[in-house]
């Protein structure tokens, strides 16, 4: 018995994903970019509850236009994860777990997410 060989080399690029699984991607891409923006937001919160030194200071850094760059990503992180979270917790309780269903609240996720994103950075900065 020979068993089937591996791959060797996948080519990336080439490998057409659904949708499911590419906002699977990006919800796993999500989550590990809130962690790593842990330390950027406790400097925030520690900047504001310093005093009013501390409270301008974090003003002046979040009207750098890098700064609102990555408060967009970190509100888009936080978006699609709570909202690809909401949705698996659904599919654990077999809703939506069908095909249509099952594309439509993907592609429901990834398009939402980003537009969600930009409500809140116009809304909090």
């Amino acid at each position: 018995m020979n068993p089937t060989p591996r791959p060797v080399f996948l080519n990336l690029v080439q490998i057409r994903l659904p949708i499911a699984g590419f906002m699977s991607i990006l919800h796993r891409l999500s989550g590990v970019l809130l962690f790593a923006f842990i330390p950027f937001v406790l400097y925030l919160l520690q900047l504001v509850l310093s005093g009013e030194a501390g409270y301008q200071k974090a003003a002046e850094l979040l009207s750098n236009p890098l700064v609102i760059l990555a408060c967009f990503g970190l509100f888009w992180g936080l978006s699609h994860h709570l909202l690809a979270g909401i949705r698996y917790l659904l599919m654990d309780i077999h809703v939506g777990v069908d095909a249509p269903v099952h594309r439509y609240t993907a592609w429901l996720v990834t398009l939402l997410a980003p537009v969600m994103a930009l409500l809140i950075t116009g809304g909090v900065l």
